[in-house]
């Protein structure tokens, strides 16, 4: 007579082995595929192929939201939309930083039509206050970059009780694009989100955990998890307001030299020292999406160095089912409060 228990024993370690191998294989496809394309040596092996036209467009007059915009590549992207004549609002945490910011890029650009804007992504009251006064100002917004984020190595819960990872990268990311939708619209066909992912999210499935409460804390994994979140959010978003004339892109910067990677990673950041991409570099995707003709794009892609790239590595079993997507932007409709824009 079989063992039941043995049985299920021998199932759980079939799958628990299936799955250490496909984390290894993910772990490593992605560091082969990423040190040689997300460094600077990447960079400089793909811009062979840019077009310096396609970074010449002006666009006075343009309203562009830059999150996260008081350092790194918020702040390049902020002053490279300014530089080109962009009416742009940096949404920043921290006032201090975000003044600093402010007054440098106004004096780089020599446009003073740079403002600055004071709310912390981490939280959903904030976030909807900050669209709710913003709204009043009734003006159209061209250009919505979502590039406020977050890697923090210890679960760490905010004041409305989610972890703060999540709350920054997804549900920030989240609030704040649905909250702006109304003034999105007002810049139709011409509106745009554009959402800075990152590479990780090829070492990670889509999971329905978004706080990671299934297993012992990792912020590494959480933080990939949470960049493959976005990158399926914004394809969710393409096909709900497809009609709606606003276009939707993720984009992976490479590996950029912020403070941010020097703090979250130290030991990575050191690792590839000298071969990390500046802030611009890593900007320069941003604002290349930012200038093209949507009809040139592709909304609910993911980009890489000014091209479509691949969602999934081969091999590495990450796709997900529309279900999980609808079940993960129900979960985040309840955190935020917030309905889909009535068409």
């Amino acid at each position: 007579m079989q063992n039941p228990t043995l049985h299920i024993q021998i199932h759980i370690s079939i799958r628990e082995s299936i799955m250490f191998i496909l984390k290894t294989w993910r772990s490593i496809a992605f560091g082969v595929h990423g040190y040689k394309n997300s460094t600077k040596t990447g960079f400089m092996e793909h811009s062979k192929n840019f077009k310096s036209e396609d970074m010449q467009t002006q666009i006075e007059g343009k309203n562009c939201i830059v999150t996260g915009a008081n350092s790194g590549i918020g702040y390049a992207t902020a002053e490279g939309l300014a530089s080109r004549g962009a009416n742009v609002y940096m949404v920043c945490r921290n006032k201090e930083r975000g003044e600093a910011a402010l007054s440098e890029i106004q004096s780089k650009t020599g446009n003073s039509n740079v403002h600055l804007e004071v709310c912390d992504l981490s939280s959903v009251s904030e976030i909807k206050s900050f669209a709710s006064k913003f709204s009043k100002k009734d003006v159209p917004i061209h250009v919505l970059v979502n590039n406020a984020g977050l890697l923090e190595y210890n679960r760490i819960t905010t004041s409305e009780g989610f972890e703060l990872n999540f709350a920054v990268n997804v549900l920030g990311t989240f609030t704040m694009t649905e909250s702006m939708l109304p003034l999105l619209e007002k810049a139709a066909p011409d509106a745009r989100v554009i959402t800075v992912s990152s590479g990780g999210m090829y070492s990670v499935p889509l999971t329905n955990d978004l706080q990671f409460s299934d297993d012992k804390f990792d912020g590494v994994t959480q933080y990939a998890r949470n960049k493959r979140v976005q990158v399926a959010l914004t394809e969710k978003w393409a096909e709900m307001y497809k009609n709606k004339g606003i276009g939707f892109y993720a984009m992976h910067p490479g590996w950029a030299e912020t403070s941010g990677l020097a703090k979250s990673l130290p030991g990575f950041y050191k690792l590839l020292s000298g071969n990390l991409r500046t802030i611009e570099e890593g900007a320069d995707t941003i604002i290349w999406l930012a200038l093209q003709p949507k009809e040139k794009l592709v909304s609910g892609a993911f980009y890489f160095d000014r091209a479509e790239a691949p969602k999934h590595l081969m091999f590495a079993a990450t796709r997900s089912s529309h279900a999980m997507i609808d079940s993960i932007i129900g979960n985040l409709r309840s955190f935020s409060g917030l309905s889909a824009l009535s068409s």
